[in-house]
């Protein structure tokens, strides 16, 4: 399960990373959201070794959500945002995002 952070940790996390980061930017009343949460799971388990994924709640980090204008899945190589992707998605569209970079 992919790990929430926060925009306390978002720096460390996520733009200092040292593999490419996957961040699902979610809300508790989005029900695409909820449907990613299991394929993103998948994701993680079958990359773990290659890609960071963690998750950041809208509703709490309203300030990340504006910079980055979501919900949506983002993927961040180096601290810069590569790629993302808008609502429900199938596990290879999101894969995409990030097989060029591991």
């Amino acid at each position: 399960m992919a790990l929430r952070i926060n925009a306390e940790n978002f720096e460390e996390k996520v733009l200092k990373a040292d593999k490419p980061v996957l961040v699902d930017f979610y809300s508790d009343s989005c029900i695409p959201c909820k449907q990613m949460a299991g394929i993103l799971g998948d994701i993680e388990d079958e990359n773990e070794d290659d890609i960071y994924i963690y998750k950041v709640n809208v509703n709490y980090d309203r300030e990340l959500a504006e910079k980055y204008k979501v919900p949506t899945v983002i993927c961040f190589v180096n601290g810069e945002a590569k790629g993302k992707t808008v609502g429900l998605k199938e596990q290879e569209e999101i894969e995409e995002l990030f097989e060029k970079y591991v």
